[in-house]
């Protein structure tokens, strides 16, 4: 049996190969200073650490991870350091907010092998125009949709909402925690997809659950470990993933058959999120970034992002872990149109921030 170890140097070795050979390093040269290689991610980013070392040995880099808050904050951040960027790879840039970072000018091309990395039908299937870009690559894939607690709906007797309309009621509303657009990728989703499904009648929606009493927090990682019931919080609804049931029982401190958290999946709430890595435009080291990219679609790393990140891998022939069956069928939600995001996505922003902040 080969060592995972092995395996997971043969699998960069052989995706690097295609953006140009890795040269062998020189003793002398691997105690010499290595060139650094700065990688913008947001704060859920995270793979084995064996897979990074394997990378810079191989590469003959030092990765530095340039961890820059949730995904809309580090965007911002790389949009107010254009000038004198702050890495030279970025990843965590999502399908919603990609027209934000093209329209910034933040990307650079990437080298045509890296466009060639076949995608899973899955993710063609939820975004066709995914496969079709060539600045961005997609790295890993899920959903956002309302995370529920078990045990407090149970304990309260209290019935699930069963559509958009029903959150909308003041029994539901001030049950439920969503994350500001503006600077959490997962909330700008969570909008994106309510504007879809309700069309002209959005805001009047949202205002509906303003009124109501609903929460708005700044990242993903407040509302669900702050506000969320299940972490001690006051609200027993959270926006959140598809995949975070699954990390429940991932990650309990005692075998559970069932996960305490499950999701709700209304029409209209769910949304196809896919999120990505780019060369930084004026990156100083591009190649060591697009070899990075490469090892980002190795099959270790794609094996081990879906329970360190809990998202599901794009890379075809990869397998699921079966843990995630904890998360239950998957939506057949599918993505917005880019072009319809490149003409909203401001507005959004702009119309949630007059209706629901203000």
């Amino acid at each position: 049996m080969v060592s995972s170890s092995v395996f997971a140097r043969r699998a960069v070795l052989a995706l690097c190969a295609s953006i140009g050979s890795l040269a062998a390093v020189p003793l002398a040269a691997l105690a010499a200073d290595k060139p650094e290689l700065r990688v913008v991610v947001h704060d859920s980013f995270s793979i084995p650490k064996d897979l990074i070392a394997d990378f810079e040995q191989r590469s003959a880099t030092t990765v530095r991870i340039v961890k820059a808050g949730d995904a809309g904050a580090m965007l911002n951040k790389l949009i107010l350091t254009k000038a004198a960027p702050i890495g030279d790879v970025v990843f965590g840039i999502d399908n919603a907010m990609l027209v934000r970072a093209r329209s910034a000018g933040l990307l650079a091309p990437l080298p045509s092998e890296l466009l060639a990395l076949p995608l899973s039908a899955d993710v063609q299937a939820a975004d066709p125009q995914a496969a079709s870009a060539t600045d961005w690559l997609p790295i890993d894939y899920g959903y956002v949709t309302i995370n529920y607690d078990r045990a407090w709906f149970e304990t309260n007797n209290m019935a699930l909402p069963t559509s958009l309309d029903d959150l909308a009621k003041p029994e539901y509303a001030k049950l439920l925690v969503v994350q500001n657009p503006a600077t959490s990728s997962p909330g700008f989703a969570f909008v994106a997809a309510t504007a879809q499904a309700k069309g002209e009648s959005v805001w009047a929606w949202w205002a509906q659950l303003r009124a109501g009493g609903v929460k708005v927090a700044s990242s993903w990682s407040d509302a669900y470990y702050k506000d969320f019931t299940k972490n001690g919080g006051t609200r027993p609804m959270v926006v959140s993933y598809l995949s975070s049931p699954a990390a429940e029982v991932f990650y309990s401190d005692k075998p559970v058959q069932t996960s305490p958290t499950a999701n709700l999946n209304l029409a209209g709430g769910v949304y196809v999120q896919i999120e990505g890595a780019a060369i930084v435009a004026g990156a100083k080291q591009p190649k060591a970034a697009a070899q990075f990219i490469a090892m980002l679609r190795s099959a270790p790393v794609q094996s081990a992002l879906q329970t360190e990140m809990w998202m599901w891998p794009v890379q075809q022939g990869v397998a699921k872990a079966e843990v995630m069956r904890h998360s239950g069928a998957q939506p057949s939600a599918v993505a917005i149109d880019q072009r319809v995001l490149s003409e909203q996505s401001r507005n959004w922003i702009r119309q949630f921030t007059q209706t629901v902040l203000r």
